[in-house]
């Protein structure tokens, strides 16, 4: 399982190791198993010829309903969602080179959730409205780091540290906002950051989607240059790659995912973190340049722990970023445990 396969479309080739591809295939096949399961649970029981009969167009109206409108936009959303996340984080993770570089722990996620804020205090409450509100505030945030941690160019430790203060800072930015709104303005800012998928429609995972969509289809560009990045930035200027300028190009790519999430169901945290490390080690890449990868694991966490939320307490529904906080809290804890050797 050693040797590589080139897969080449074009101009463009991508080089796998048969390692990966396998893993990736199982990944795919436990994502469409976890995903038909997700369809059959809930107060209204269905079975797997129950979904095979809306797919022959057999079924009875109430399951129609049940399939269609209430269930698959949900279980889509996390799928397509947690993909978008771990991307995001992939590309954080990598321009960083530090497992702690997380969209969500460096302040980027904090930022689009102040733009979606100050887009409710407007009044704005559209998909459309709100994903503009998201985008902005984690562009500007993400620039803004960028800029207080450009000194000759970019280090990945001095951009987390930036970015944790900058995160820290419009926390408290974001909180006061809530303070000040009035009560059902604070009360749906509230509802919406814990993070959920409860109130996910088909119009805001279609224009969500597009947006993962695009995101995707410069994945291989950007793959290919964050491996030529990790190599060193003088390394890549030899390789004739325009460093900076790349790393910006980056950033956008990688708030673009996250702000794609973040404006449709609330700031998600640690899918973004974890999804990356989990992929890496499954495939056994040395770095987090993995993007199918890191989609795949993303993809999967997120469905899982909505599952959780929605089932694991009967007659509780959690948010979804509840059950993910659990979770990614103990992961990071066993992470900076395990840095934390290495640098002693």
């Amino acid at each position: 399982m050693s040797g590589a396969i080139v897969l080449r479309a074009g101009s463009l080739s991508l080089k796998a190791t048969r390692r990966s591809v396998v893993v990736c295939g199982l990944l795919a096949a436990a994502l469409a198993a976890l995903a038909l399961w997700a369809f059959t649970l809930g107060s209204f029981s269905l079975s797997l010829g129950d979904l095979m009969s809306v797919l022959t167009g057999t079924a009875r109206n109430s399951v129609r309903t049940v399939v269609l409108e209430w269930r698959a936009p949900r279980i889509v959303a996390a799928m397509v969602f947690g993909a978008a996340l771990a991307m995001g984080g992939a590309v954080f993770q990598s321009l960083t080179r530090n497992p702690l570089g997380s969209p969500d722990v460096i302040g980027f996620t904090t930022g689009s959730y102040t733009g979606v804020v100050l887009m409710l205090l407007a009044g704005a409450s559209s998909y459309a409205a709100l994903a503009a509100g998201a985008l902005a505030g984690g562009l500007l945030t993400a620039f803004a780091v960028y800029l207080l941690a450009f000194r000759r160019g970019v280090r990945g430790f001095r951009l987390i540290i930036v970015g944790i203060a900058v995160g820290a800072l419009l926390s408290s930015v974001n909180t006061w906002f809530s303070v000040k709104a009035d009560v059902d303005t604070a009360l749906r800012a509230a509802v919406w950051g814990a993070g959920s998928l409860s109130s996910i429609g088909w119009p805001a995972v279609l224009m969500s989607s597009a947006l993962v969509a695009v995101v995707a289809l410069v994945a291989p560009v950007a793959q290919r240059r964050m491996r030529w990045l990790e190599l060193g930035d003088d390394t890549a200027a030899m390789l004739g790659v325009p460093v900076e300028r790349t790393k910006l190009l980056l950033v956008v790519l990688g708030v673009a995912a996250t702000a794609a999430v973040t404006a449709a169901a609330g700031p998600i945290v640690f899918v973004a973190l974890a999804a990356p490390q989990i992929a890496r080690r499954l495939t056994g890449r040395g770095s987090t340049v993995d993007l199918t990868g890191s989609a795949l694991v993303g993809a999967l966490l997120l469905l899982g722990a909505d599952i959780a939320a929605q089932h694991a307490i009967p007659g509780v529904v959690l948010p979804t970023g509840a059950v993910t906080v659990c979770v990614g809290g103990a992961y990071l804890l066993v992470l900076l445990v395990r840095e934390s050797r290495r640098g002693f």
